[in-house]
């Protein structure tokens, strides 16, 4: 008998889901009080298989610190669904508690590249990366751009998606998405 998946939905606010371990650092009911700029977390390693954290990494103090402590509480495999304000859009920074500056390769220092072939523009960005001694390592499945929650405007989503990196230094001034969304698997067993 195989056992339920542990899921974290950490800087949860009022998003608080059943079945989840919902965490932020306020009350919000239904919630577990934790201020997640004090590490380690409450949690053992490798305690979980799924972690939604929907605008919350950017309030927090130590980017690396926070992505080490993800990859420790997660299993070998666990996914880990991102999504932050675009550094450049007023969702990042007109709000004065914002702290970490998100764009489409912020996760890149940490990518378990595999077997993947490289694009043009990864080769020199990856070769000379450094991610401050840390054993975190993820696939990132996806990273991606969101443009607006106006329903008139989602089929920006489709072009600013083409190719995002190129996006994000060329044309990201002009047309600012609103967020940035990540998909990312854990890897720990033979990285």
């Amino acid at each position: 008998m195989s056992e339920e998946p542990r899921r974290l939905n950490i800087g949860c606010n009022t998003d608080v889901r059943p079945g989840w371990v919902n965490v932020d650092v306020a009350d919000y009911g239904g919630n577990e009080i934790i201020d997640l700029n004090s590490y380690p977390w409450p949690f053992e390693d490798d305690s979980f298989d799924e972690v939604w954290a929907s605008h919350v990494l950017e309030h927090l103090g130590n980017f690396n610190d926070v992505v080490n402590e993800l990859w420790r509480v997660c299993r070998d495999g666990a996914v880990i669904e991102v999504r932050v304000p675009f550094f450049l859009s007023t969702k990042y920074y007109s709000e004065p508690d914002h702290r970490i500056p998100f764009g489409i390769r912020s996760f890149d220092n940490y990518e378990h590249l595999g077997d993947r072939p490289l694009k043009f523009y990864e080769r020199w960005k990856l070769a000379g990366r450094t991610n401050y001694q840390s054993p975190a390592r993820f696939t990132v499945e996806s990273r991606r751009f969101h443009f607006s929650n106006f329903a008139a405007l989602s089929w920006l989503d489709y072009v600013i998606n083409i190719e995002p990196v190129i996006f994000e230094r060329f044309f990201a001034t002009l047309l600012t998405p609103e967020e940035v969304r990540f998909r990312l698997r854990v890897v720990k067993e033979g990285a």
